[in-house]
């Protein structure tokens, strides 16, 4: 029997989850920096729990799928998101019909802002000491 999977990557800030999605009844495993973790420990607050199965609640396919994920760098918003889009792209690899749905609600669209780089000569990318005549 092979087993049937689909596969997504997300991108956020540093962050950078791996997700498959296998048919199940919507257990969720998480491996964060190559070790396995409890979902509901690791991401303790409420608001990144909605983030992330917001593409499963507006597909209505919440209970449709076991969830595998690998997340490494970053921080637990950046790994949030980043889990967000890898599960909506998988979602449309599952079937091409949910992607005007997700292409809607933007959750196709990788969010590119990164922390800017501090320049030479600066305190921090922007911030420039105080000027003085003399």
């Amino acid at each position: 029997m092979s087993l049937i999977q689909y596969y997504g990557t997300g991108k956020r800030k540093s962050s950078i989850a791996r997700v498959f999605l296998r048919s199940g009844k919507g257990d969720i495993t998480l491996f964060v920096n190559k070790r396995p973790r409890p979902y509901s420990e690791y991401f303790r607050l409420d608001a990144y729990k909605v983030i992330i199965r917001q593409p499963l609640l507006l597909t209505e396919t919440e209970d449709k799928f076991d969830i595998f994920l690998r997340v490494s760098g970053g921080g637990a918003k950046g790994q949030a998101e980043a889990i967000r889009l890898g599960i909506a792209r998988a979602l449309v690899e599952f079937n091409r019909e949910l992607k005007p749905v997700l292409k809607k609600a933007s959750l196709l669209t990788r969010d590119a802002r990164v922390k800017e780089r501090k320049k030479y000569g600066l305190l921090g990318a922007r911030k420039a000491p105080q000027y003085h005549k003399r």
